[in-house]
């Protein structure tokens, strides 16, 4: 395969609209991304048909701008990757029935990236010298697991999430607390300003490598409940620090206790909450503790963007995995 392969991304799965070049799996030439937060605000939450029809309208300048940006043109594309799954099944589809038209006009190959490996590779983007394996932990608003990075396109589910998300519990304590959305980044903001730990009820968590947020958010749930029923003022920002505590060194905790139980000495973070400082600077902190190298993608890495998928799409087409044709369908419930 030929040197300076450039692959043109496109990414849709929830409510960001993003084009971008990638060259090598490495070297991110442009990384456009729409966003649609200010939207979504308003309904406290991402509306599926408000997000896939706002994709409709801004895929096609968001491919241009990522083409210009790189000063390229169609022609000098070698292949397109586009996000089939997992996602909502109404964004999804826009991103893939564009890519599969675009594919179809200009005669490029299609590669069909799975969302979570695209986390994944953003840290490909950021560390030019990284390569598997490696533990990593992908921690975002849909998801939450362990993996084990064995090479580019073969991974193993060490942990997962049993219900909720570690980025969706955010979401959902957020709201409770009349935050609004999104939530991850608010409850982070005002954590930063708390003084004192609650020591929330205690959900049982026998569950090995395995997570469980759904009993966290309970409990603060409740415990914001009682309050209110009792007519007491609520210490938001002592919740928000005691629940980003608690989820923070539980993330912390089992990556780090594999990591070691499997041999490994490197831990890769992957997904939105990749970007929370809290757990940056934890799992930073023990991860020297225990000799092991621990590796954060840059910020714009972090949250849904396509440089991500033209690294994971390039990695995939080196090993002929993922080549699709014009029957590519969206999976939104495609597994880890």
């Amino acid at each position: 395969m030929k040197n300076d392969f450039k692959i043109l991304a496109i990414e849709t799965s929830c409510d960001e609209t993003s084009a971008s070049v990638v060259v090598d799996g490495r070297t991110c030439l442009s990384n456009i991304v729409s966003s649609q937060i200010d939207i979504h605000t308003r309904f406290g939450g991402v509306v599926p048909e408000v997000a896939s029809r706002n994709h409709i309208t801004a895929i096609d300048n968001v491919v241009r701008l990522a083409l210009s940006e790189a000063n390229l043109t169609f022609q000098d594309i070698d292949a397109i990757a586009v996000t089939y799954g997992a996602g909502l099944v109404g964004s999804l589809l826009v991103g893939v029935s564009y890519a599969k038209a675009l594919s179809y006009a200009i005669h490029k190959p299609l590669i069909a990236v799975s969302h979570i490996y695209g986390h994944i590779a953003g840290n490909y983007l950021s560390f030019p010298d990284l390569v598997p394996p490696f533990i990593c932990l992908v921690v975002s608003g849909g998801h939450t697991a362990i993996i084990e990075v064995k090479d580019f396109n073969h991974h193993k589910i060490i942990g997962n999430t049993l219900d909720d998300a570690a980025g969706e519990s955010f979401d959902k304590v957020a709201r409770v607390l009349g935050l609004g959305y999104p939530g991850g980044p608010k409850v982070s903001a005002l954590a930063r300003k708390g003084k004192n730990i609650i020591q929330f009820a205690k959900p049982n968590d026998n569950l090995g490598y395995n997570f469980s947020f759904s009993g966290k958010k309970t409990a603060v749930i409740n415990y914001v409940h009682k309050l209110e029923q009792a007519n007491k003022p609520i210490p938001t920002e002592d919740i928000c620090l005691s629940f980003e505590r608690w989820v923070v060194d539980e993330l912390t905790k089992k990556t780090i206790d594999a990591c070691i139980n499997l041999g490994y000495d490197k831990i890769v973070v992957a997904g939105g909450v990749s970007a929370n400082t809290r757990l940056r600077a934890t799992l930073q902190e023990e991860c020297e503790k225990n000799n092991i190298k621990c590796y954060f993608p840059d910020f714009e890495f972090c949250t849904d963007n396509a440089a991500m998928i033209g690294s994971a799409g390039y990695y995939s087409y080196i090993d002929g995995i993922g080549i699709a044709d014009m029957t590519l369908a969206p999976n939104p419930s495609l597994s880890l």
